[in-house]
């Protein structure tokens, strides 16, 4: 299983609970798309995850941007996944920076908002925040390989599937 999630924004700890954090724990790989904040969440998620792969978010501090790329492309069962932390020219920008990457999927944070939006040739993926929702609910986003692709999930961490979506390389 693949796990992505975004948006920590904690000074000491992972502020992983429940669901989200049994399905890092237990994911193949995890992806972070940005802004864990100071570097102990990075060391935290780095001591949780089997395998972790991560960029750095617009609140990073100095050490994590020294330890991070900005984006990064990232594979998983079949599917090419590039990975930032936000576009500044919103969906747009977030479509082309997949397209130059020749990817399936764009996985970005920033916004806090948890969302699948497969109706382009790039599918966007915002796994939302799972510790600082902001007024949306708490999720991270789940994938796992299926005979045709990837079936993925967001989901709270109290465990409640509330989109479920395909990817089909």
């Amino acid at each position: 299983m693949l796990v992505v999630v975004s948006d920590t924004h904690s000074t000491e700890g992972h502020r992983l609970r429940g669901r989200t954090y049994s399905a890092v724990r237990e994911a193949e790989l995890v992806i972070h798309a940005g802004d864990f904040y100071r570097e102990p969440v990075l060391d935290a998620f780095s001591d949780e995850a089997r395998s972790l792969r991560a960029v750095y978010g617009n609140n990073a501090d100095r050490p994590i941007r020294d330890r991070l790329p900005e984006h990064r492309v990232v594979e998983y069962g079949g599917a090419r996944f590039a990975v930032t932390h936000r576009h500044r020219s919103g969906d747009t920008g977030l479509l082309m920076f997949g397209r130059e990457r020749d990817a399936d999927v764009v996985i970005h944070g920033h916004s806090h908002a948890p969302r699948f939006d497969g109706s382009g040739d790039v599918a966007l993926l915002n796994p939302g925040s799972h510790a600082q929702p902001r007024g949306n609910r708490p999720a991270h986003a789940e994938l796992e390989p299926v005979p045709d692709g990837l079936a993925g999930r967001l989901v709270t961490p109290d465990g409640d599937v509330f989109e479920e979506f395909r990817i089909e390389p």
